[in-house]
C-alpha cells in the first residue's frame, strides 16, 4: 500500500514539477507615454516561482498597483503553471529610461526601454471632475484608408458606475480595436484616471465626414456633503466636441486594387542555400503594411513555373495599434520543389500601393529568387515523380541461399513466404467479388433545398464591418469559396440578392451611397447566400444486364 502511494507521489510531483527551462517574457503596455503619466510592466513566467524582484526599478519610477494572476493549464500530458505579474510605473523624470531585468526565481528578464516626452499640452478642460479628448491619425485621409481615432476619459474621482459611447458616422465605418488602456495622469494638480479607447475610422465616400463626439454618463463616488445627505455619489457627464474629416477621392492615375498607406515594405525572412532537385525548399516572405488592417491588404504570392512547383502555406498576420494607426504585418511561408535540376529563378510578389503623404504611387517588391539545382539523390535524382523520367522497376531475384527479393520490400524473403501472401490477397479478391455481386440498393429521398444559415463572421461584417470586409466574407461564405463579387453572382440563384450585389459594387467602386447598399445586403443575406442547386446528373444505365431479370 505504501509502495501504490509512493508511486501516485511521484507521478503527481512530475506533472506539477515546473519546466526546466522555463520562459521568462517581460512587456509594458505603453512604451511612449508622456511626462506625468503612467505606464504598466507586465512579466510572465511559464512556472510560478515566487514574484519578481522590483527594486532595481525604484530609483527611476514611483511604483504602485501592484496585482497577480495565476493559470494552470495541461500541454503534453502534464501541468504547467503559469503566473503574471503587474505593477504600475510613474517616471520620475524625462527622456529614455532603460528599464533593467529583473529577477524571478532563478532567471531574470530582458531589458526594456520607455521614452517619456514632456507634456504636450494641458486639456482645457483640465481640472473638471471628467472630460473627455479626442485624438485623429489624419484629418484629410483618402477613401478607404484606415484612420486611428483615439478616445481618452479622464476622471478625477473614482468611478462606481459608468458607460463610455461613440456613435457611428455617417459615410465612414468605424470600429473598436484592441482593448482599453488604462492609466493614470497628472494635469492641473490633479491626478486623472484613464481609460484610452482606440478605434478605425474608413471613409467610404469622399467629402466631409463628421465624427460625433463621445460621450460619458456615470456615477463617481461623492464628497463629505454627498455621503452626508445622499448616497455618497455623484452624477460625472463628459461629451466630446464632434470632429470634421475631409476625405479626399481616389485618384484617376491610383493603381488597382486601391491600397491607400503610409508605408509597406517587404523582406525574406528565409532563404534557401542550397536546392536538390524533387525536394522541398522553404521561402519565407514578410511584408509589414503601416496604416492598414489584415483585411485590406492583398494575398502574398509566388508564381509557380515549369521549372519548379509552389506550395503555400495559410497566411499568417498579426495587427497592432502603433503612433496612433493600424499596423499589420503579414508572413507566408512557400514550399519550393524543383523539377530538374539547372538554374531556377521565382518572380518576387509585387505590390501596388498609394503613399497616403506623398500622394503618388509606389510599389514593393523584392529582388528574384534565384537558385542553382543540383541533381537530386536517389529517387529524386530525374526529379519530381511524374514530371522527370519515370524510376526503374527491379525484377525479383533468386539469391543463392533460396530467398528472392522482391520490389518494394527491404532484404529477401522465402518463397514459402511469398507464395502464402499471393494466395491471401486471392483470397481477398475473390471475396470482394461475391460481395459485389449483392449489391444493397439504397432508397434515396430527395429533400428539398434549404438555405444555409448564414454563418457568425458574415453577421458581424452585415452588422459593423466595411464594405470591403462585406464584399470578402460573402465571397468566402459558400463553399468552394467565390474568387470576386462576379464569381458569386454567378452563383446566386436569388433575384434580390442579385441585385444587393449590383448595389455594392456601385457603391464602391461607381459613388453611390454606401448607406443604401449596406441597407440592401443586410435585407438581402439575412437569411444566408441562396445558390443554384447543381444540375441532377441524368440516370447512367447500367453497363452489365441483371443476373436475375425481373419477372
Amino acid at each position: 500500500m505504501m509502495r501504490k502511494w509512493a508511486v501516485a507521489m511521484l507521478v503527481l510531483f512530475a506533472l506539477l514539477a515546473p519546466q526546466a527551462h522555463a520562459q521568462v517574457r517581460a512587456w509594458l503596455d505603453r512604451d511612449r507615454i508622456e511626462a506625468g503619466e503612467t505606464t504598466t510592466l507586465n512579466v510572465a513566467a511559464d512556472s510560478a516561482q515566487g514574484g519578481p524582484d522590483y527594486a532595481p526599478l525604484e530609483r527611476d519610477f514611483i511604483l504602485s498597483g501592484h496585482s497577480s494572476a495565476r493559470s494552470a493549464r495541461a500541454e503534453n500530458g502534464r501541468i504547467t503553471v503559469s503566473a503574471q505579474y503587474s505593477v504600475v510605473l510613474q517616471p520620475r523624470r524625462e527622456g529614455v529610461i532603460t528599464i533593467p531585468s529583473l529577477r524571478i526565481g532563478g532567471q531574470t528578464t530582458p531589458p526594456l526601454t520607455l521614452t517619456v516626452a514632456p507634456m504636450s499640452r494641458v486639456p482645457t478642460k483640465a481640472g473638471d471632475d471628467a472630460f473627455i479628448e479626442s485624438e485623429i491619425d489624419d484629418g484629410d485621409p483618402w477613401v478607404q484608408q484606415a484612420v486611428g481615432l483615439k478616445v481618452r476619459l479622464y476622471t478625477a474621482v473614482p468611478l462606481v458606475s459608468g458607460a463610455l459611447e461613440q456613435s457611428q458616422p455617417e459615410g465612414a465605418t468605424l470600429r473598436k480595436v484592441g482593448q482599453d488602456l488604462q492609466y493614470s495622469q497628472e494635469m492641473g494638480g490633479r491626478r486623472y484616471n484613464v481609460v484610452e479607447r482606440r478605434f478605425l475610422v474608413i471613409g467610404e465616400r469622399s467629402g466631409r465626414i463628421v465624427l460625433p463626439g463621445a460621450r460619458f454618463r456615470g456615477q463617481g463616488v461623492g464628497g463629505f456633503f454627498d455621503d452626508l445627505l445622499g448616497d455618497g455619489r455623484r452624477p460625472l457627464a463628459a461629451d466630446a466636441p464632434d470632429r470634421v474629416v475631409q476625405v479626399r477621392a481616389i485618384p484617376a492615375n491610383a493603381p488597382q486594387p486601391w491600397l491607400p498607406l503610409t508605408d509597406l515594405r517587404l523582406r525574406y525572412v528565409a532563404l534557401p542555400q542550397a536546392v536538390r532537385a524533387g525536394e522541398s525548399a522553404t521561402v519565407q516572405i514578410e511584408a509589414i503594411a503601416d496604416g492598414a488592417v489584415a483585411a485590406q491588404m492583398p494575398e502574398l504570392k509566388l508564381a509557380s513555373s515549369g521549372a519548379a512547383q509552389v506550395f503555400p502555406a495559410a497566411l499568417q498576420a498579426d495587427e497592432s495599434f502603433t503612433e496612433g494607426r493600424p499596423r499589420t504585418t503579414l508572413s507566408r511561408t512557400f514550399s519550393i520543389v524543383p523539377t530538374r535540376a539547372g538554374a531556377l529563378r521565382i518572380d518576387p510578389p509585387r505590390l501596388e500601393w498609394w503613399d497616403v503623404r506623398a500622394g503618388v504611387a509606389r510599389t514593393a517588391t523584392l529582388p528574384p529568387i534565384e537558385l542553382q539545382v543540383t541533381p537530386g539523390t536517389g529517387a529524386n535524382a530525374n526529379g519530381v515523380p511524374g514530371v522527370g523520367a519515370p524510376a526503374d522497376v527491379a525484377d525479383a531475384t533468386q539469391t543463392g541461399d533460396g530467398r528472392i527479393a522482391i520490389p518494394g520490400i527491404q532484404g529477401r524473403v522465402l518463397p514459402w513466404a511469398a507464395t502464402a501472401a499471393a494466395f491471401a490477397l486471392l483470397w481477398l479478391f475473390t471475396l470482394l467479388f461475391f460481395l459485389g455481386r449483392h449489391p444493397t440498393h439504397a432508397h434515396k429521398t430527395e429533400l428539398p433545398a434549404k438555405s444555409a444559415s448564414p454563418r457568425p463572421d458574415l453577421k458581424r461584417a452585415l452588422a459593423d464591418g466595411d464594405l470591403g470586409d462585406i464584399a470578402e466574407t460573402l465571397c468566402a461564405s459558400v463553399d468552394p469559396p467565390a474568387a470576386d463579387i462576379d464569381a458569386l453572382r454567378a452563383r446566386i440563384a436569388d433575384a434580390d440578392q442579385r441585385a444587393a450585389l449590383d448595389a455594392l459594387q456601385r457603391a464602391r467602386w461607381a459613388g453611390a451611397d454606401p448607406r443604401t447598399a449596406r441597407e440592401s445586403l443586410r435585407r438581402a443575406f439575412t437569411r444566408g447566400v441562396r445558390l443554384e442547386k447543381p444540375a441532377r446528373a441524368a440516370n447512367v444505365p447500367e453497363p452489365l444486364p441483371p443476373l436475375y431479370p425481373p419477372a
